[in-house]
């Protein structure tokens, strides 16, 4: 069968692919497009999921609001998304007066609760094409994918073919999306944004006109840059046929995205504001996570892997979702494979990622205990099977030997070897496992390792 490789071609194959795979078609016209440029929500979308999943509560909030049902609910909702942003509001759901409503479920780990399978069933995954999303103009955007009403993925489409590329896609966004829409403020409806043609895929998840920022998101080429030839398809329709498919979109809502915030500082260093960014993951690190995590559900433990990733492919961010998949892994009887997964770092801004990730990820604290203390310390986090410990290289002969004391436990060990390997410091602290150093050598190893390091940061 030919290809079309024209931009309606392109649309077409994309739709009809999600629409085999469980996304209904939507178009967005009368009353449900005034409403949802006003709201940046397709309301009906998600007053049909809330009635299908949680009709009591559903029912319940419109006795209470009464004929100004819709006005209220809407104005809470819009409160909420503005404040947490559309992620949390996903994850963790909404209450208003009182009464508590889920806007997603993820999947669930086991079929045995039904209602959970049921509730995960009803999702609605819609796709919309030429949505014409403001009443101030007729500008459109070429393909919208909603969760249940919320518009998560914005694509851009363009045909090489007819001197349109993925830079024209990139162009589009930058000078035709007004980041003052409330469809394109930060975190507030829209996961992630998609410039996309027939060879290569570029995503970024905040909008802000020239200097918005595009990442690559292509699965690369015989080691280079770009996507490979596929047989009687687009290069890119890994992007529709696997990354958006429903089950991997909730695996990235709820298991992946996160809010990184960073500080802002002065010319004395003085923190002066607070900056939000969507944390989105690049095709490398996704696929390097789910690879890694599918192998040990199914071999379980005793594999070994090797990771690369480049200078700023973001390997702290791949080393967060790693562990915290690890630490989720259950086998077949909903037993956890790893009683603990351990860290080898020298990066002291991993512990904190790691704990800021995995609360946004689970509203949980805890989960996260870097050892900085002794070996008492790192013992207790083994025998409590703590569920992530981060520690040095410098202390890794001795955490060998702590998890020896509990002969049955499985750990595993993510280890961030390069970041700390300059002028063979990594080497050497490695050799220290075949050595008989006490524990108060290595945490001298470590004091030394950290005031060269805050030497170096000083002079840069």
């Amino acid at each position: 069968m030919a290809i079309d490789y024209s931009e309606m071609g392109l649309e077409e194959n994309i739709e009809t692919s999600l629409m085999n795979a469980g996304y209904i078609e939507r178009r967005l016209h009368g009353e449900a497009l005034k409403v949802f440029q006003d709201r940046a929500i397709d309301v009906e979308m998600l007053f049909q999921f809330l009635e299908a999943t949680q009709p009591k509560k559903f029912e319940r909030l419109k006795t209470i609001h009464g004929d100004k049902f819709e006005k209220r609910f809407l104005d809470r909702l819009d409160q909420e998304l503005n404040r947490r942003g559309v992620i949390d509001c996903l994850r963790h759901g909404i209450k208003d007066r009182g009464v508590s409503l889920r806007l997603a479920f993820n999947k669930p780990p086991s079929t045995l609760n039904q209602l959970l399978m049921q509730n995960y069933e009803n999702n609605i995954f819609t796709v919309s094409r030429q949505v014409y999303y403001s009443s101030k103009h007729h500008n459109s955007l070429d393909m919208v994918l909603f969760l249940n009403g919320f518009p998560l993925v914005v694509m851009e489409l363009k045909n090489p073919l007819t001197q349109q590329t993925v830079e024209h896609a990139k162009r589009q966004f930058k000078k035709d999306r007004d980041p003052k829409e409330l469809l394109f403020q930060p975190k507030k409806r829209v996961m992630v944004y998609f410039a996309v043609d027939t060879d290569e895929v570029w995503m970024t998840t905040m909008l802000n006109k020239e200097s918005t920022f595009f990442l690559p998101f292509n699965r690369g080429n015989q080691g280079g840059k770009g996507n490979p030839v596929v047989y009687n398809n687009y290069r890119t329709s890994y992007l529709w046929n696997d990354i958006l498919q429903k089950d991997s979109l909730l695996d990235l809502l709820f298991r992946f995205v996160y809010i990184e915030q960073k500080d802002i500082r002065d010319s004395t260093g003085e923190i002066v504001d607070k900056k939000e960014i969507v944390i989105f993951p690049r095709y490398h690190q996704l696929d390097v996570v789910r690879k890694i995590e599918a192998d040990i559900q199914s071999k379980k433990v005793g594999g070994n892997y090797l990771v690369q990733h480049s200078a700023g492919s973001g390997k702290t961010n791949s080393i967060s979702w790693l562990s915290h998949r690890l630490a989720k892994v259950h086998d077949e009887n909903n037993e956890a494979i790893f009683d603990s997964i351990i860290v080898i770092t020298d990066r002291r801004v991993l512990d904190k990622q790691l704990q800021d990730a995995i609360y946004q990820l689970e509203h949980e604290a805890g989960v996260v205990q870097k050892i900085d203390e002794d070996s008492n310390q790192l013992a207790e986090a083994i025998q409590n099977k703590t569920r992530i410990i981060i520690t040095t290289l410098q202390k890794f002969p001795f955490i060998i030997e702590k998890v020896g004391e509990f002969s049955r436990g499985k750990y595993g060990i993510v280890i961030d070897e390069a970041h700390s390997s300059q002028g063979g410091k990594a080497s050497t602290a490695m050799t220290s496992i075949l050595s008989d150093k006490s524990l108060d050598d290595a945490y001298a190893a470590d004091k030394v390792m950290e005031d060269e390091l805050d030497s170096t940061e000083e002079k840069l």
